[in-house]
């Protein structure tokens, strides 16, 4: 019998809390704080939520998984996309590990899922670019507070084209068992009033779908703009929750980087809002 092999923390004391009290902690602090206005009552089916340290864009993280926290029995697969940082890549790549672990616990990949995309041709089975990568990382210890048994599917996104995410999302959609998540920053280190107008822009082309993100405004265009695809076809809505940058949070203002939480809802999800 093969041996299972993890991907153990690689950011772990950097980005969060290597303590797994401390770092639960931090985590319920970060999602009691996150109150949202108004939601639908159902939890949406994707998410794009920032990565970077949870000083800085963990309060606009916790917006994003606050609204997913009503799945916790439901979920049962994750499906993580987000952009290699450490890494040139092409197309899609697939850990070859069987789990990631964090302070928390381990997570398992999903089995079925695993194995059939190491059958198509535009996915690379690597564990070099997951090794130390961070954005997918920073994701899971949030999702293990808000769902219950849940397995990942953890792909990084190179040079990948928009159809080419939105046909491997369609693949992997699922029903409510599955929440798609990506990972994504927005602008990267412009004065805080420069970031404000660039990053309102980004949110305003993301959440009227206009599907044609550039590198600049985003470090997850790529995996944003495939998800853009699939809303427009399946009609999904999608809530702007919360778009700040690190000059609200925790850094000084004069280079910033900014941060969103976007939900996507299906359509019969969104009808009817909830206030508070």
């Amino acid at each position: 019998m093969a041996s299972i092999t993890v991907r153990p923390a690689a950011v772990a004391g950097q980005f969060y809390p290597a303590d797994a009290r401390q770092l639960g902690a931090q985590i319920a602090t970060l999602l009691a704080a996150a109150q949202l206005a108004e939601y639908p009552l159902e939890a949406p089916k994707a998410l794009v939520v920032p990565h970077a340290g949870y000083i800085y864009s963990g309060p606009v993280a916790a917006l994003g998984y606050a609204s997913v926290a009503r799945l916790r029995d439901t979920v049962r697969r994750v499906v993580l996309l987000g952009p290699a940082h450490r890494m040139a890549v092409r197309n899609f790549v697939l850990p070859a590990t069987h789990a990631f672990a964090t302070p928390l616990g381990t997570i398992p990949l999903d089995d079925e899922s695993w194995h059939w995309l190491q059958r198509r041709a535009e996915v690379v089975v690597d564990d070099r670019p997951h090794a130390l990568e961070h954005c997918l990382e920073v994701q899971l210890p949030f999702l293990q507070s808000v769902l219950d048994g849940f397995s990942i599917v953890p792909l990084l996104v190179g040079d990948a084209t928009p159809d080419a995410v939105a046909e491997l999302l369609d693949a992997l959609w699922g029903g409510r068992e599955t929440l798609i998540v990506i990972s994504s920053d927005l602008s990267h280190y412009h004065p805080y009033h420069d970031a404000q107008a660039l990053d309102r822009a980004t949110a305003g082309q993301i959440t009227t779908l206009q599907g044609d993100l550039q590198d600049l405004q985003a470090c997850g265009a790529r995996p944003i703009n495939g998800l853009l695809h699939v809303a427009r076809r399946r009609g999904l809505k999608p809530l702007l929750l919360d778009l700040r940058n690190s000059g609200d949070t925790a850094g000084d203002r004069s280079r910033v980087v900014g941060y969103t939480s976007i939900a996507f809802y299906e359509p019969d999800d969104h009808e009817h809002p909830v206030r508070h």
